[in-house]
């Protein structure tokens, strides 16, 4: 396959996924670039230097020749008069990059494939639009849902960068091989605008005796500067110093680590166990709603890498005290009271370790017992389902 259609390859994504940023001619065309968290606050920026993820990225990158077009050189011109946008994007992406270009590279996907959140979300996990479209990847909700990245009060997989990352990878390459021959370009057009929409403007082409590629069809104003806007980000971020971008040195090592959790634990909690801020944690891990661990939508927890060895050894000895505790059936004349006071807990301890809306209970029930070694820490205990 030609350098240009793997370039197609790695844009046809976009079919049934709204992008929501779409940078038209006027400043606002790049989303907020203000990071809200202390965790990305306490990030300082320092020039890039060789041997990190921006290079391991370059060297991924497929799509010269593409980027020679006019419509590329015209975002290369828009994004110039706004450098400081780019620099700050590329800081907020600083724990995600390692993993997604790690999942490009595993796939065998272009590297400027790790650009695209900067033109969907600025690489914000939370990023919501008023249309509906969520997460770093701005998923709809249907498209999300036929992706199967669930949703409901306690979890949204569309704020899950695992999950999301390797759906919207998953749909890029699925449309591409369904629709185009593996034209990721147009791919990515049917990911902004729609499957029948590009489909429809690639037939016109062919009637018309043209070749059927991105470049000959015509879109929507939106969908014909997404793939320039993506090439003109890659051609900024292969020659930084020519074009005055500050990349931030961002090494070329993972950033968090996946750790296993086993029940309902909250996230305060885990923050204690693992030594680290629980703004850090909720940055890592937006998709969890109620700010508890929810095993059953994400097994894995994320957490800094430096921060998984005391994590899992806090993990290792709450399982081990938690199969030593007490339990206990309910009998005749009970009260979740009088077995908080015998057991030396509190009610509200008792209650939530056992997952109970309110203080009644029944008779044969069989109650868990916490650990009496363990000290009523409020809404930060296990909640046992």
């Amino acid at each position: 396959m030609s350098s240009r259609s793997s370039c197609r390859q790695a844009y046809s994504l976009i079919g049934g996924i709204l992008l929501t940023f779409s940078f038209s001619t006027h400043a606002s065309s790049f989303p907020s670039t203000t990071p809200q968290s202390p965790f990305w606050e306490a990030l300082m920026l320092q020039p890039a230097v060789q041997g990190d993820i921006w290079t391991r990225m370059r060297d991924n990158f497929q799509w010269e020749i593409d980027a020679r077009e006019p419509r590329v050189q015209k975002w290369i011109d828009y994004y110039r008069r706004y450098p400081g946008n780019i620099t700050t994007i590329a800081e907020r992406a600083r724990p995600w990059l390692y993993w997604v270009v790690s999942e490009l590279e595993r796939r065998g996907m272009p590297g400027e494939i790790a650009l695209l959140p900067f033109i969907e979300s600025a690489y914000d996990p939370t990023a919501r639009h008023a249309g509906g479209a969520t997460g770093m990847w701005q998923f709809m909700p249907g498209t999300g849902d036929a992706l199967g990245l669930r949703r409901d009060g306690t979890y949204d997989g569309r704020l899950d960068v695992i999950a999301s990352t390797k759906a919207a990878l998953d749909y890029i390459q699925q449309q591409a091989d369904q629709w185009y021959e593996g034209d990721i370009e147009l791919s990515l057009a049917a990911y902004n605008a729609g499957a029948g929409t590009v489909n429809k403007a690639r037939r016109k082409a062919v009637a018309s005796g043209k070749r059927g590629d991105y470049w000959d069809l015509r879109l929507p104003r939106q969908t014909m500067n997404y793939v320039p806007k993506l090439l003109a980000l890659s051609r900024m971020i292969a020659e930084p110093d020519r074009y005055d971008i500050a990349l931030p040195s961002i090494p070329n090592q993972p950033a968090f680590a996946r750790v296993p959790v086993e029940g309902r634990i909250h996230l305060a909690r885990v923050a204690r166990m693992a030594g680290i801020s629980r703004s850090r944690l909720e940055a890592l891990n937006p998709a969890l709603l109620q700010g508890t661990t929810l095993p059953s939508r994400a097994p894995e927890l994320l957490v800094p890498h430096t921060a998984k060895n005391a994590l899992v050894t806090h993990l290792a000895e709450r399982r081990e005290a938690f199969a030593s505790e007490d339990r206990y059936r309910v009998r005749r004349g009970d009260s979740l009271s009088a077995l908080a006071a015998r057991y030396s807990v509190t009610v509200n301890e008792l209650r939530r370790h056992n997952g109970l809306r309110s203080d009644v209970i029944r008779i044969g029930q069989m109650l868990s017992i916490p650990g009496r070694g363990e000290p009523d820490v409020g809404q930060d205990t296990l909640v046992r389902r």
